[in-house]
């Protein structure tokens, strides 16, 4: 009697997850803790990676996953996680798994190493397509093995970077992307296949395909146009100091060996803007780390280099911390003395105000949101 009773309280647990949505564990839980019980239950792991600021993350969460067709396709099959990628456990794990858009869903064997993922929010019927689809192991890991065991033939190198463009695993994808342009650094630029890849995957400043390109991007320019060249220089440029600033309790560290380097590598380019990438990095560190005093200092030597040009928008992006508090009231009123200049500089014709940022048209033009930052240090309206 007693073996039928637990039989059949687990028949009706079960109907029960069936006709609701998904079931989630409880915030707070870890990967390695929803691998135990993935391993205990037979099941995979889903991992949805998301942030409170994420529109489409809400919407899943809202709209998606409550379905009761959803939970009745996920919850017998997986341990379902949540976990918030800016939260302090979160951001280590977003780094390792080299997350970088919202929502990522990621879908983990028992042993916690990932099967697949896909991005975006999606109507139920699209998500447990997506789902089915990431389930199934794509060998990913025996090509990673291949790799990891030093095969570098050409034809397995493109198979591999298209598996880790598919999971959008740009960091591992820049690896495979410089062993393919190893030694084609002069090359590339005449093989379609090659600029592809060096357009597409190389992310790392170091990689020599890109310093040969940034020192001699003629050859490139030649075949797919000055645009695009010069964006992919930009793009890579800004990149990379991302991953040198790392946050944590509130505050923020700089590798400064790292930096060090990387301001070495901009000296050794010769590009005009280069100072750009090296002041900008300290004010997002600054930033960051609250120190106001150095982020204001860095700001001032920004405006007074006459290689570079801050535009409205920037100035109003950088005057957004002494907005919300935590500047003195002589660093705001330093701030306020360069929104002032700026549109005293409007006035008198020697700058345009902007209407549009990039190929959106403003709904008003940046003179008036600048007065508007000035009024909020002066303390006549609140924070827009």
């Amino acid at each position: 009697m007693k073996k039928i009773t637990l039989t059949l309280l687990s028949l009706v647990a079960s109907i029960a997850m069936m006709a609701q949505g998904m079931v989630f564990e409880p915030e707070g839980t870890t990967l390695e803790q929803a691998s135990a019980k993935a391993k205990a239950e037979n099941k995979l792991i889903f991992l949805d990676c998301f942030t409170t600021w994420c529109g489409p993350c809400k919407k899943m969460a809202r709209d998606v996953f409550p379905q009761e067709q959803v939970g009745a396709f996920m919850n017998p099959r997986f341990v379902n996680l949540k976990i918030d990628m800016e939260s302090e456990y979160g951001a280590p794990l977003a780094k390792q798994l080299q997350i970088q858009a919202f929502p990522t869903f990621v879908i983990f064997n028992a042993d916690a190493k990932e099967i697949g993922r896909f991005l975006g929010g999606s109507a139920a019927e699209e998500f447990l397509k997506s789902v089915e689809e990431k389930s199934k192991d794509n060998s990913s890991s025996e090509l990673q093995q291949r790799w990891q065991n030093g095969d570098r033939d050409p034809q397995f190198l493109q198979q591999y970077l298209a598996t880790l463009n598919a999971s959008y695993k740009a960091d591992e994808a820049n690896e495979v992307a410089e062993a393919l342009l190893e030694g084609k650094e002069e090359t590339f630029a005449a093989d379609s296949t090659l600029r592809m890849v060096f357009m597409r995957n190389i992310t790392n400043p170091f990689a020599k395909s890109f310093i040969f390109t940034a020192k001699n991007p003629a050859l490139l320019k030649a075949q797919i146009g000055d645009m695009p060249v010069e964006m992919k220089i930009k793009n890579v440029l800004t990149y990379y100091p991302r991953q040198i600033i790392t946050e944590h309790d509130g505050t923020a560290d700089l590798d400064q060996a790292k930096f060090d380097q990387f301001c070495a590598l901009l000296s050794e380019l010769k590009l005009p803007d280069a100072d750009h990438y090296r002041l900008s990095t300290l004010i997002t560190y600054y930033e960051k780390k609250k120190d106001y005093a150095n982020y204001l200092k860095y700001i001032q030597e920004y405006l007074k280099n006459k290689n570079l040009d801050a535009d409205d928008m920037q100035l109003a992006r950088w005057v957004k911390p002494f907005s919300e508090g935590g500047a003195t009231p002589e660093q705001k009123a330093a701030m306020k003395k360069i929104l002032e200049q700026r549109l005293a500089d409007i006035r008198d014709g020697k700058r345009q105000s902007q209407n549009t940022v990039g190929n959106m048209r403003l709904s008003r033009p940046t003179s008036e949101l600048l007065q508007m930052l000035v009024d909020v240090l002066d303390g006549k309206q609140p924070t827009p």
